[in-house]
């Protein structure tokens, strides 16, 4: 997941949610909604001219309370040391430091604050750290060339791991890393470029993280197929792969997004996060088990456009996508399912440890309605099942909608499954029946 959940002044509070959807990793980037003072080196470090060396030259005070925010639900951190993007005319904090050195021991102070508990710190054991934010989104992002990034990479990362050689450094949060022509990638110059210099300099690259917004999600598993490839073919083969913003780009076009056209962009935000975006993230979530990746984070969690709850905290139909996967998710014990899938149907399956629930996840991402015939044998109990079926489309938020009970052997659930719709079915042993 992107980013915390204390909004406006910390008038929503959106972590009772969170724990709802169990958030295993939280990735700090754009985390100044609604007000930019927290996670950016600019407001960790306000005083560039000052020494990294004392506690004093840092402001850490609201950090430490957003992170405690994450902290208390249970997530893991991913920490973006940089800035967060900048869409206005002028750009203010995205350029390249004035000395590379420099800004790498003031991530260094940083790290030291939350894991060692360095200036009446803390001991987060925060495993990620990772360097900028898609510098090669300019102006936006970073304002500088190629190089600048580079030998600023190269920096932090030595200095951070020669202090902490504990922690996992990477980036860069490429957000184009190349072209992709069916299943092939042909790597981006920048890509390339930044591969090379962490292999010229010694550099460590214990993460490589990249983003991707698609109106496909077999594109996602694509896309980490050929990442993974491109890291192995190049000598980073431990390197891991976080794909650590994702989500659903209505027509692959972001055009809507800027437009001056208010309706124009509330109709394509509306499909980004409603039916047929959580359609997209449950299938998507279900594709990426069998995907060579490590870290997914979808963008975002909060209450600004890409988010997953309205600006008054009420949670929008990707919300309880991502609910539905944590369905799925509370049974761990992988499932195999056999037999052809219908086009647009995405589904995984999995067990509960004490064996006595199996949960299918089924999204229709696809034009049309599509029967689901699930034929599930070899249950690990004997007699009467049940059955449960809910529902997540345009007019449910998960909601059961039918239920019924088998008589022991293999049990047999047909559904039509809608477009723009989720299905969570769960199969469990009645409550006084013993396993063998």
């Amino acid at each position: 997941m992107r980013k915390p959940w204390l909004h406006s002044q910390g008038l929503i509070d959106l972590s009772d949610r969170h724990r709802e959807i169990g958030v295993p990793l939280t990735r700090l980037h754009d985390c100044h909604w609604p007000v930019a003072d927290v996670v950016d080196i600019h407001t960790l470090f306000p005083d560039f001219k000052a020494d990294p060396a004392r506690i004093e030259s840092y402001d850490f005070r609201r950090t430490d309370d957003y992170i405690q925010s994450i902290v208390r639900v249970g997530s893991g951190i991913v920490f973006r040391l940089g800035e967060s993007i900048e869409h206005t005319k002028r750009k203010y904090y995205v350029h390249p430091p004035a000395d590379a050195e420099k800004w790498a021991a003031i991530c260094v102070g940083i790290v030291r604050h939350y894991n060692d508990g360095w200036g009446n710190g803390y001991h987060h054991n925060i495993r990620y750290w990772e360097i900028w934010n898609e510098p090669e989104n300019r102006p936006a992002m970073w304002t500088g060339t190629d190089e600048q990034y580079l030998g600023l990479y190269v920096a932090a990362a030595k200095a951070i791991k020669r202090e902490m050689p504990g922690v996992c450094v990477g980036g860069p949060a490429v957000g184009y890393f190349g072209r992709m022509t069916g299943d092939v990638l042909e790597p981006s110059p920048f890509t390339l470029a930044f591969l090379d210099r962490c292999k010229r300099d010694s550099a460590p690259l214990d993460f490589f993280s990249w983003h991707t917004y698609t109106n496909d999600p077999w594109e996602l598993v694509r896309r980490a197929r050929a990442v993974r490839r491109l890291l192995d073919q190049q000598g980073f083969a431990k390197t891991e792969s976080h794909l650590n913003e994702w989500n659903y780009l209505p027509d692959n076009d972001w055009m809507p997004m800027t437009t001056k056209d208010a309706q124009l962009r509330q109709r394509w935000f509306d499909r980004q996060a409603g039916p047929e975006g959580a359609a997209f993230t449950a299938a998507a979530l279900a594709l990426l088990q069998d995907a060579p990746l490590d870290a997914a984070n979808y963008y975002s969690a909060d209450i600004q456009g890409f988010g997953m709850f309205t600006e008054h905290g009420v949670p929008k139909k990707a919300f309880y996508a991502l609910r539905a996967f944590k369905m799925l998710a509370d049974a761990p014990l992988r499932l195999a399912i056999q037999g052809p899938i219908p086009a647009g149907v995405a589904a995984s399956a999995g067990m509960e440890k004490s064996h006595r629930r199996v949960t299918v996840l089924a999204s229709n991402f696809g034009p049309r309605e599509e029967r689901l015939r699930l034929h599930v044998a070899g249950l690990p109990w004997q007699g009467p099942t049940a059955c449960e079926v809910r529902l997540l489309d345009a007019g449910h938020d998960l909601t059961p909608i039918a239920s019924r009970t088998a008589l022991g052997g293999a049990t047999v659930v047909e559904q039509a499954v809608h477009p723009a719709s989720v299905y969570v079915i769960t199969l469990f042993a009645t409550e006084n029946e013993k396993l063998p």
